[in-house]
C-alpha cells in the first residue's frame, strides 16, 4: 500500500473501543429552567403582539365576565325587578371599578378560585359576590349572575374582547400595511416593469399598478371586517329565558335581554341554543384568513421581485444577513410574515370548522377552541408588523426594470398583432393571419428593437399606424396602468 500500512485513526480507536452509549440514549444533566414560555408569542415575540393580551389572553377575558356580570346587576336594578331599585351613580361607579381596575389581585383571587370551584365563571361569579360584599351591597348579591348559564356571560365577554382586539389592535394594524403599501403603489405608479404572467416575460405593467392591486383587494376584505357584526346570546341554560320566567313571569324578558345586550355595543341573538351559535365569528375568522391569504401572496411577490433585483433592500445598521456571508441582506420580513400568516391561517380556519357546530343543545369543544383565537391574532398580528417594517426596508430600482424591459422587445408582439387585426377590419391591410405572423417572429425567441422596427416597416398597415408601433417600446406599453394606480388608490 502507499505510504505503508493503514494506521487506525487515534478517535476512531477510541470511538470504537469505548463503552459509553450513543449520545442519542445517554442521560444529560437538566438544568431547571424558570418557568418559560412555551409559544414563541409569549417569548421572543412578546413586545409586538403585547396589545393582543389586553382583550384576548385569560386575564382578558376574565375581566370582560366581570364587565358582564357588573353590568346585568346594573340592568336589573335599574329595571327595579324583585323589589330593587337602581343604584345610586356613586355605586355605579364603585360596582364598575370592579373590572375598570382588574389586575393582579383578581387575577390571582380568581386562580386560587378556580383551582378548587374547577370552574372558570363559577369563580368570576363569587369574585363578584365578593366585591359586593366589601361594598356592603349585600342586598343584591343575589343578582349576581341571575338567570344566566355560563355562555350568556362567555358569549357577550368573548364577543367584546374579540371586538376590541380586532377594532382597536389588529385592523389598524391591517391599515397601516395598506397604507404604506398604497404609498409604495403612488410613488411608483410610472415604473415600468416587465410582467411575469405564468412566470415568462408578458405585456408590461407599472409596479405602482401591480402593488395596488393589492391595495384594492385589501381594501375590499378590510370593509368586509368592518361590518362584521358581533352576536351575543343572554337567554338562558337551552336558550329560553324558562328559568327567568319562573321568577318573574310576566316580565318581558326577551325585551330586557335584548336592551342589555345593545348596551354593551353587541348585536343580540335572539334565536339560539345554550350558547351563541358562533357564525359571528366564523365569519370573522374566515375573513381575516382571507385578508392573511392576500398577505401571503403580496409577501411572495416582494420576495420574488427582491430576488430579481427589482427591489434592493436598505441595510439596517448592525443587522446580520448570514453568519457566513457578510454581503447578504435577507429578506426576512417578507419570509416571517408568510410563516406566521400559514399559522394563522390554520388556526382561523380550524376556528372557524370547529365553532360551526355545536352538538345538540351545547358541547365543550367551542370552550377549548376559543381560547386559541388570541393565538390566531397574534401570529397575524406579529406577520402585519413584519409586513409594515418590511414595506419600508426596500427601494425599487428602476434601472433594472428597465434594463429587464429592453433586453424583451417581443413583448410588443401583442401590440402588433392586434393593431393590424384593427388595421385588417378598416380594410387597410391584407393580412390574412396576424396572430400566427407575429407568433412565427416572436416566439420562443429574443427580437430586438431594430429587428422589431424592420419587421414593422414592412407590414401591409397603415402609415399612421405604422407610426404608432415604431414609436412603441416596452418602456411605453403600459396601457392605463399609472392612470388606474392614481385613479382607484
Amino acid at each position: 500500500m502507499i505510504g505503508g500500512p493503514a494506521r487506525r485513526h487515534p478517535v476512531a480507536s477510541v470511538v470504537r473501543g469505548s463503552a459509553r452509549p450513543p449520545v442519542s440514549t445517554r442521560r444529560l444533566p437538566v438544568t431547571a429552567f424558570p418557568i418559560q414560555p412555551l409559544s414563541p408569542l409569549d417569548g421572543r415575540y412578546q413586545p409586538v403582539v403585547s396589545p393582543l393580551g389586553d382583550y384576548l389572553s385569560e386575564a382578558g377575558l376574565n375581566r370582560a365576565r366581570v364587565e358582564v356580570e357588573v353590568e346585568w346587576i346594573i340592568a336589573l336594578t335599574d329595571n327595579s325587578l324583585f323589589g330593587t331599585s337602581a343604584l345610586s351613580e356613586d355605586d355605579k361607579a364603585r360596582l364598575r371599578a370592579l373590572y375598570l381596575t382588574f389586575g393582579q389581585a383578581e387575577i390571582d383571587w380568581l386562580a386560587e378560585r378556580e383551582a378548587v370551584t374547577r370552574h372558570d365563571v363559577k369563580a368570576v361569579e363569587y369574585l363578584v359576590r365578593d366585591r359586593l360584599s366589601q361594598l356592603g351591597l349585600d342586598d343584591i348579591a343575589e343578582l349576581t349572575h341571575f338567570g344566566c348559564t355560563s355562555e350568556d356571560i362567555n358569549s357577550l365577554s368573548y364577543a367584546l374582547t374579540v371586538k376590541r382586539a380586532v377594532t382597536g389592535v389588529w385592523l389598524p394594524a391591517l391599515r397601516a400595511v395598506v397604507e404604506r403599501l398604497r404609498a409604495l403603489a403612488l410613488e411608483h405608479a410610472d415604473a415600468a416593469m416587465l410582467s411575469r404572467t405564468h412566470g415568462q416575460p408578458a405585456t408590461p405593467t407599472t409596479m405602482g399598478k401591480e402593488l395596488g392591486v393589492f391595495v384594492w383587494r385589501l381594501e375590499r376584505v378590510i370593509g368586509q371586517l368592518e361590518s362584521t357584526e358581533y352576536l351575543g346570546k343572554f337567554s338562558g341554560a337551552t336558550g329560553t329565558w324558562s328559568a327567568h320566567l319562573a321568577a318573574a313571569p310576566v316580565v318581558a324578558w326577551p325585551n330586557i335581554a335584548r336592551a342589555f345586550v345593545e348596551s354593551l355595543g353587541l348585536t343580540f341573538n335572539p334565536v339560539t341554543t345554550q350558547i351563541e351559535s358562533h357564525d359571528w365569528q366564523v365569519e370573522l375568522y374566515d375573513r381575516a384568513r382571507h385578508a392573511g391569504g392576500i398577505l401571503h401572496n403580496l409577501a411572495s411577490d416582494i420576495w420574488t421581485y427582491i430576488s430579481m433585483g427589482y427591489f434592493a433592500q436598505i441595510p439596517v445598521a448592525g443587522a446580520t444577513g448570514s453568519s457566513t456571508m457578510p454581503h447578504k441582506i435577507n429578506p426576512i420580513r417578507f419570509e416571517n410574515a408568510e410563516a406566521n400568516l400559514e399559522i394563522a391561517g390554520g388556526l382561523f380556519t380550524t376556528l372557524a370548522q370547529t365553532l360551526v357546530t355545536s352538538r345538540l343543545q351545547r358541547d365543550l369543544t367551542d370552550s377549548t377552541t376559543q381560547r386559541n383565537i388570541g393565538v390566531a391574532f397574534g401570529h397575524s398580528l406579529l406577520a402585519l408588523d413584519n409586513l409594515r417594517r418590511g414595506l419600508g426596508e426596500i427601494s425599487l430600482s428602476r434601472d433594472v426594470l428597465l434594463a429587464d424591459l429592453d433586453v424583451n422587445w417581443e413583448v410588443l408582439g401583442e401590440a402588433i398583432q392586434t393593431v393590424v387585426r384593427a388595421e385588417v377590419v378598416a380594410g387597410r391591410s391584407q393580412i390574412t393571419d396576424p396572430y400566427a405572423l407575429l407568433k412565427e417572429l416572436t416566439r420562443g425567441r429574443r427580437v430586438g428593437a431594430a429587428e422589431l422596427a424592420e419587421f414593422v416597416q414592412g407590414l401591409d398597415i397603415g402609415d399612421e399606424a405604422k407610426e404608432r408601433l415604431l414609436a412603441l417600446t416596452p418602456a411605453t406599453y403600459t396601457g392605463l396602468a399609472e392612470r388606474l394606480t392614481r385613479t382607484y388608490l
